[in-house]
């Protein structure tokens, strides 16, 4: 069993599923390990941790293979996964502060919107590089990409190719784990079915032993240190009676009541980072790359302990599920088809789905309660509006999947909308060189 990462030196998904990895009771005889990154230095560290986890394991490393270049480390790779960033902090700061200067303000802006469109024109030619030498050399693995702008990629990728391509995300659970917290009720005995599309996911059922739970989370959503916590996730769920999966920061940028104006901002995003602080996407990713270096330094060096406890990620759990029949249920972005039947069929959906021996089966949903499927479909028709602008190469595609993103016609006339577009084409080029 061969499991490749491609962007390996994104060390928040490759050490946490390294560990997840030599949790599960896989043979340790049949794992090999594939780590490719474009990053010579972080692809030292994650190598010297990998070689870390798999010596303090049982497991031998020689079974590690790394390389800038992945076509020498994907043949035979039954699995892959897929967490790349292209470009670095600076494009991304281009991302934020030109749709900041029109009225735009984005608090991750990764998925969505002006800086969620631009990322994916940036990311998506990258990712249909690598499902191409996936194609070539291992057309049977199974594709699990952690890249974002998640819809957008699974939409685009499965356009052109036929590969067993999946999103996953850790908002579902995520959002299980912070229910849990607020109804001060233990994980394991809460039920949770959900479904709608990525980040914006809705708890169609939250219970436990058959009562819903609901009615006390509406009485905790009177709690005020509970909504200065995730202030607009509280209040999409009084209005829309329904509870939605992300942060309350980016669940804010995915609709068009909450960022539009100064005293909305204050009044729904106090307390800043997570819940909603403008540019907070700059902070995550500019932080000290020297300290952040020294940390690596640690952990591959062995003054570090590193965490084995099981982790929120569905990665391994759905790779011992493929290989061992123990079904186990994932939220996963695929296809629609039907699914979700008033959704269009052909966009990417997150919902349940039962891993097992023979593969991933996804559960039909059926009908999204109306007011939630109106949400939903204002982003899709914008994710897929990107998605052709991206595979045609035509500029007024992305034009019009940004005149109908919520937020930014919220805020500016499509005049403003396509000057703002045009600015960030001209401050983006270098990244953008089929523009």
């Amino acid at each position: 069993m061969k499991i490749t990462f491609i962007g390996a030196g994104s060390l928040v998904f490759t050490q946490r599923l390294l560990a997840d990895l030599v949790r599960l009771p896989f043979p340790r005889e049949e794992i090999e390990v594939g780590l490719v990154d474009i990053d010579e230095k972080r692809l030292s560290y994650i190598n010297r941790i990998a070689q870390r986890i798999f010596s303090e394991n049982g497991i031998n490393v020689d079974k590690i293979i790394s390389s800038t270049d992945r076509r020498k480390v994907l043949p035979r790779s039954d699995y892959v996964f897929i967490s790349i960033l292209v470009g670095g902090v600076e494009v991304i700061r281009q991302d934020i502060e030109i749709p900041l200067k029109y009225g735009v303000d984005q608090c991750i802006g990764d998925t969505i919107g002006p800086g969620g469109i631009f990322r994916a024109m940036r990311t998506v030619p990258v990712i249909l590089d690598i499902t191409e030498d996936i194609e070539e050399l291992c057309p049977e693995a199974v594709v699990l990409n952690y890249t974002n702008p998640m819809s957008i990629i699974c939409w685009a990728v499965k356009e052109l190719y036929s590969l067993k391509f999946y999103g996953l995300c850790h908002s579902v659970q995520n959002t299980a784990r912070e229910l849990s917290t607020y109804l001060g009720i233990p994980r394991k005995e809460i039920y949770y079915w959900v479904a709608g599309i990525n980040h914006q996911a809705w708890f169609l059922e939250l219970s436990r032993n058959g009562e819903d739970l609901y009615p006390l989370l509406a009485e905790k959503a009177q709690d005020p240190e509970i909504v200065k916590k995730d202030t607009t996730r509280m209040e999409m769920f009084k209005h829309l009676r329904y509870y939605v999966t992300e942060s309350s920061g980016h669940n804010s940028e995915y609709n068009p009541w909450f960022r539009k104006r100064k005293d909305l901002l204050e009044k729904y995003t106090p307390g800043g980072g997570w819940n909603g602080e403008t540019g907070f996407i700059l902070k995550l990713y500019g932080g000290d790359r020297e300290k952040y270096e020294e940390e690596l330094e640690k952990i591959a060096s062995g003054k570090e302990p590193i965490k084995y406890e099981e982790s929120e990620e569905y990665g391994m759990k759905i790779i011992y599920a493929l290989e061992n029949g123990e079904v186990f249920r994932a939220n996963i972005n695929l296809p629609n088809g039907g699914l979700i039947t008033n959704l269009p069929p052909q966009c990417i959906v997150e919902v349940p789905c039962f891993v097992e021996k023979g593969g991933i089966r996804p559960a039909l949903v059926g009908e999204l309660p109306m007011q939630l499927a109106a949400l939903n479909q204002m982003v899709v028709q914008s994710q897929e509006m990107a998605v052709r602008g991206i595979l045609e190469k035509d500029r007024d595609m992305i034009y019009y999947s940004l005149y109908y993103d919520p937020l930014t016609a919220a805020v500016l006339s499509l005049e403003e909308i396509k000057r703002m577009a045009d600015e960030m084409f001209e401050a983006e080029r270098e990244y953008l060189p089929d523009w």
